[in-house]
Order: structure tokens, then sequence, then C-alpha cells
């Protein structure tokens, strides 16, 4: 098979209907809608959500939970992405995004305690944790919280 003989399956592909186009063509006239009524008027129904005045499922099941609009979301790090890097970098949110050991930085990131390390870094954080703190200096590395 080539490129040039790829072909949809059979039946995948079907032509639009014409709709409102005259009785001859099956779907004139009312065009499927019916006579009259809500569904029939152009931007007409009804919004998502809505049964017809009875109580909606969203405001008859109870609420549970609560957001906090204050929390802060940090990027996970783990000492396993950090020992890919060079000898005596300095790690900060921007470089690790910039390298592309991580994809999004968010509020910062967060520095955790799995895997070895065996470079010597500058890891600069918005929080670590005390066995990454750890293994950082006894690797030789610094630490430093922002």
């Amino acid at each position: 098979m080539k490129l040039d003989e790829l072909k949809p399956a059979p039946g995948s592909k079907t032509t639009g209907r014409r709709i409102g186009r005259g009785v001859g063509s099956g779907l004139g006239k009312t065009a499927g809608k019916g006579h009259k009524g809500q569904n029939a008027r152009s931007g007409g129904g009804v919004r998502p959500g809505f049964e017809g005045g009875q109580m909606p499922l969203f405001r008859r099941l109870p609420k549970r939970g609560f957001k906090n609009i204050n929390s802060k979301e940090y990027t996970e790090v783990t000492l396993e992405m950090l020992e890919q890097l060079e000898n005596g970098t300095e790690v900060t949110a921007e470089s690790l995004k910039e390298l592309g050991v991580i994809k999004k930085v968010r509020d910062g990131i967060v520095v955790l305690g799995n895997g070895e390390l065996t470079k010597k870094l500058t890891v600069k954080a918005s929080r670590i944790t005390k066995t990454a703190e750890a293994r950082i200096v006894a690797a030789g590395g610094k630490v430093e919280v922002i």
C-alpha cells in the first residue's frame, strides 16, 4: 500500500444533507424541525443543563469540598531529574524549563528527595523536602529557598 492509494473506510465519509431545500428533497419545508415551538425557531433550544423547569441535577446534588483560591501549585522536580544536569549547575525554575526538564513553572518548583544525587548543584526552589536538602548538601551542593 502506498500513500496515494489510501482511501477512507467505506461508509465513513457521507455528504452533508441540504435541509430546507423544497419538499422533493425529503427534508424541505420545516427542515426536520417539526411545526413551531422553541426548537423550530432560529437560535431556539434550551441552555445546557436545563430540564424543563424541573430542579436541575447539578442543583439537586449536595455540594462537597472547598477550593482554596490562594493555594499554590508547584511543579514537582525529583533528584533523579536533577542527576542529568551538568556538575556545578545553578538550578532554578526558569533554567529547568529552558533545559526541557519541566514543561510548566506554575507557582514555582518543589524539590522531592526521590532518587540519588552525585552532582554538585546549587538549587534555588520555592520548596524543598528535608530528604532532598540532605542529599543535595551531602553531594556537596547548596540549597536556597526563594
